[in-house]
């Protein structure tokens, strides 16, 4: 056995004994079930380990070419890239998974230059999906990353994924070979080698495809065939065939003026978005006229009630009380803070079965405690409910490879940055080709406004404009 296999083997001995290596069941973070899981957060507490770790790594690195920086994948690649970068003298940049919302608010932390080549140290890897993420950024940041170093292949696609994707990845160890070092030295059995075994043979990550052409660049009739949302679909096709991006924000507090208004904007206009909660003389009976009118006029009723509790309340809030959501409003809106429960209260209430719901990721109102931390929550939830969730509200593009999706941004207005209670505003114009929007809602520039019909059909036509612009650049 060569001096390479001995040190191989006697680290993977010591991963065993000191539990970063641990088997059972678990859930990794692509979602499979494993019997094997791989705990490398806990070297940080062995540094006799760690120093083992550095050199053996070291040694591969000398078989790549042109290194002029290192990152390793946050977080537990970072104190292994630290180690890595005091034995070989290479200076090291940190990505953050988010950026800071004060100081510089960087996600590369460091000094590099454009160019420079940057080589990835990861712990382990499955799909490859984390390193992925951490070569996009480094690359807007115009670093050059071709190679990764990993300690462990878990050799269920993730080596082909990254090859895919540009970037050649170098293991130290594949679970197979830590399987093989560990039965050798007696730490496990043939069953839990076999075990392991089948399950590489049976559980393959998925290839992760090509992040599709920037949804900005889609028309609207193109992204109503990617629509998983009933919906969204729906809107996709309302806003191609009557050429308007436009939601009327209909805060207002009387149900006459409600009717009304949506009787003379209809024609303009995609949703008509209502906070039902404010009308003084709500009665059950404004409903069916309001459903009428949306149907003849061919909009979206949209509810703008931002649910946000336990499940079972959120379900009776939807469904039950005064206002019986559920029965009218195809659309609602939901914070994400209380997590899974409040979309899976929509989702199983009764009610309407074409439901969409849009998820708040971000507000535009000045002083939002919301972080960008919280904002990548919420988006991470759009592919876990892509039937129900129709899209997103923030104020920039957040999901560009995402054109199932759509964005709604609120706080639209010509000519005004803000107001006395914190709305910021953008323009038409800015809010479509600058910050994304696919619906922009429009409320007191429309219901305030001397005409409201005239002030919707310049919005509509100014909002379309930009609309065609952006896709017709």
């Amino acid at each position: 056995m060569s001096n390479q296999k001995d040190s191989l083997q006697g680290f993977a001995v010591q991963l065993y004994k000191i539990n970063a290596i641990k088997f059972g069941e678990f859930k990794t973070k692509v979602g499979l079930t494993t019997p094997v899981y791989c705990d490398l957060r806990v070297l940080v507490s062995y540094p006799d380990v760690m120093k083992t770790l550095a050199n053996l790594l070291v040694e591969t690195i000398k078989g790549v070419k042109g290194v002029d920086i290192l990152c390793g994948v946050p977080y537990t690649a970072l104190p292994i890239a630290t180690a890595v970068s005091l034995q070989t003298g290479l200076p090291m940049v940190m990505r953050r998974k988010e950026a800071k919302d004060y100081g510089t608010k960087k996600l590369i932390e460091g000094v590099f230059n454009a160019g420079d080549q940057c080589l990835i140290i990861e712990d382990v890897v499955t799909s490859g999906s984390s390193i992925l993420e951490t070569v996009k950024d480094l690359q807007n940041e115009g670093l050059k990353c071709s190679d990764a170093i990993v300690l462990l292949n878990r050799e269920q696609g993730g080596a082909g994924i990254l090859q895919k994707n540009g970037i050649k990845m170098h293991a130290l160890l594949t679970l197979s070979q830590l399987m093989d070092y560990l039965f050798k030295a007696n730490c496990i059995d043939v069953q839990v080698v076999e075990k392991v075994k089948q399950y590489l043979a049976e559980n393959q990550v998925p290839s992760i495809p090509t992040p599709t052409v920037d949804r900005r660049k889609l028309s609207f009739l193109d992204r109503a065939q990617l629509a998983q949302n009933p919906v969204a679909k729906r809107l996709f096709e309302i806003m191609a065939s009557k050429q308007t991006t436009l939601c009327l924000a209909a805060d207002l507090t009387d149900a006459t003026e409600i009717l009304n208004l949506a009787e003379k904007v209809g024609p303009y206009i995609c949703a008509l978005k209502t906070h039902i909660d404010i009308v003084d003389d709500f009665s059950i009976n404004l409903i069916d006229p309001l459903k009428e009118i949306a149907n003849r006029h061919n909009f979206i009723l949209f509810e703008d009630r931002k649910f946000a509790d336990i499940g079972n309340t959120v379900q009776l809030q939807y469904s039950k009380g005064l206002y019986k959501i559920s029965s009218w409003a195809s659309l609602v809106t939901a914070h994400s803070v209380f997590g899974k429960g409040v979309l899976d209260a929509i989702q199983g209430a009764p009610g309407s079965e074409e439901k969409g719901v849009f998820l708040l990721a971000e507000a535009s109102a000045t002083g939002s405690l919301i972080t960008d931390a919280y904002t990548k929550s919420t988006l991470k939830l759009t592919a876990e409910y892509p039937k129900l969730i129709a899209g997103v509200v923030c104020q920039n593009p957040l999901f560009l490879d995402n054109p199932a999706l759509i964005q709604l941004t609120p706080g639209v207005k010509i000519a005004q940055t803000s107001d006395h209670l914190g709305q910021q505003y953008n323009s038409p114009e800015s809010v479509v080709t600058e910050k994304g929007a696919d619906i922009a809602v429009v409320g007191r520039g429309i219901t305030e406004a001397t005409d409201p019909v005239a002030a919707a059909k310049r919005y509509q036509t100014l909002l379309w404009d930009a609309y065609l612009s952006r896709i017709n650049p």
